[in-house]
């Protein structure tokens, strides 16, 4: 008797998100994150004698010196003064901040020798040795980078982004072979990508690390994913602007992370603004490590293939996203919730609750739930995808193309227990469109060009 009353205390706990206010919820979740805490401690890298304007001698080693020493005496911040200083890859240490004073610009070399030998990382949900992130840590805690000045990875249609095309997805084919490798199971320690077959770099990819904080910083041209924390636990992103339109520029992917804020952020990309993640396939399944408890809020989107996002890898699951307060308005900003996903990658996805949103236009669908994402992917199949409780509430958006997409399976009813209450989808071309078997879905005085919304 007490272990089936401990059993239905456990699942009442586990059901709190499915109560009748979520944000209550999304109010704890931010409470109860360890918030990142330096020493006061600090030292600045000219007096360590890092020279402004000097491309011919990149200041990384200054840099990564000064932040080991700092960690061992521990922690404090190192500061980059007003000016632009030009670098190679750096790595964070526990308790201690990299802080851009306002001016500062830490420019990253397109040397791409400098980014050698690899490092263990995650590119695009499967696990490898690959090049250098431009910033990196694995296993730290207590780490930041803050402050009011730009990272700039000098990405641009000479620099990194022609690897997109001509390495990782033609010639050598990279990509492909990365792929080919998580599908077999190949260990790690034999995906290892360098020099000629390298896959592009994230611009910062922080992994394994709890208690984070990036703050305030422009980031600028990115080789390849902006933000890239991966297993994560108690992350926060404040006042970031990303300006990226390069080849899978996307702006922050937390993937496999737990307990994560976004917040007052500006986003304007060449892919997917905020899209949450946790693996690949067979390598999502291995670790079987979901994203859980992520709040994004008072964020602006522009450009990108989705303003906030869930997948496409995404085999170890979601739940518990909470987006409130956001605006969201480009004509190249193609859908405001998206959630992608497949039979190869399988996963439940749920409890999504968004409110209060404001889009001006976006290119196709203020809601788009696809369960046949890259149909074409050679990848095993039969691993059956679910989502399911996704809350839209008080979204306004004055154009679109569609409403409401879904695409489901041909075989289930693997989309179901969803809400739309009390949105306005003005402007609309193409009313709603449903493909596939779809589950229960609630339009509750949801209106599409001033008429009641229907499926």
């Amino acid at each position: 008797m007490k272990r089936f009353t401990l059993l239905c205390l456990c699942g009442l706990v586990l059901a709190g998100c499915g109560s009748s206010d979520p944000w209550k919820q999304a109010d704890k979740i931010v409470s109860s994150m360890t918030k990142v805490s330096i020493p006061e401690r600090e030292v600045t890298i000219t007096d360590l004698g890092a020279v402004p304007g000097d491309s011919l001698n990149p200041c990384h080693d200054i840099i990564n010196l000064a932040i080991i020493n700092m960690s061992l005496q521990g922690g404090g911040a190192v500061k980059i003064p007003a000016g632009v200083f030009y670098t190679g890859p750096i790595t964070l240490k526990s308790n201690v901040a990299l802080e851009l004073e306002e001016g500062a610009v830490l420019r990253f070399s397109t040397d791409e020798s400098l980014y050698y030998p690899p490092v263990p990382t995650r590119w695009e949900g499967i696990d490898c040795y690959n090049t250098h992130p431009l910033l990196y840590a694995w296993g730290e805690t207590n780490i930041a980078i803050r402050g009011k000045g730009t990272i700039d990875g000098q990405a641009d249609r000479n620099h990194w982004w022609p690897r997109q095309k001509e390495v990782e997805r033609k010639g050598v084919a990279s990509r492909l072979q990365l792929l080919e490798m998580g599908e077999n199971g190949l260990p790690m320690h034999q995906r290892v990508f360098s020099g000629d077959v390298a896959l592009r770099p994230q611009t910062l990819n922080f992994n394994h690390c709890k208690t984070v904080l990036i703050e305030g910083v422009t980031f600028l041209n990115s080789p390849f994913w902006v933000l890239h924390p991966l297993m994560c636990e108690d992350l926060t992103v404040r006042g970031v602007t990303i300006n990226n339109d390069g080849p899978n520029g996307d702006g922050c992917d937390p993937e496999s992370c737990r307990n994560v804020l976004i917040e007052g952020c500006t986003f304007n990309t060449g892919d997917d603004c905020i899209a949450i993640k946790s693996g690949r396939n067979e390598d999502g399944r291995k670790w079987n490590i979901p994203s859980e408890n992520i709040v994004v809020r008072d964020c602006y989107m522009a450009n990108g293939h989705g303003g906030v996002v869930i997948g496409s890898e995404i085999s170890g699951g979601f739940r518990n996203l909470y987006v409130e307060n956001c605006k969201m308005d480009s004509p190249q900003l193609d859908r405001v919730v998206r959630i992608k996903t497949s039979t190869a990658r399988g996963g439940v996805i749920e409890n999504v609750y968004v409110r209060n949103v404001e889009v001006g236009e976006c290119r196709e669908a203020v809601l788009r739930i696809n369960l046949r994402y890259e149909p074409g992917e050679k990848a095993r199949r039969g691993f059956i995808p679910t989502v399911r409780n996704v809350n839209l509430e008080n979204v306004h958006c004055l154009k679109s193309r569609y409403g409401i997409r879904l695409d489901g399976l041909e075989e289930q009813k693997n989309i179901y227990d969803i809400s739309v209450k009390n949105c306005v989808f003005e402007g609309v071309q193409d009313g709603n469109l449903v493909s596939g078997k779809v589950g229960k879905v609630e339009l509750d005085g949801t209106t599409i060009n001033g008429q009641k919304a229907a499926l």
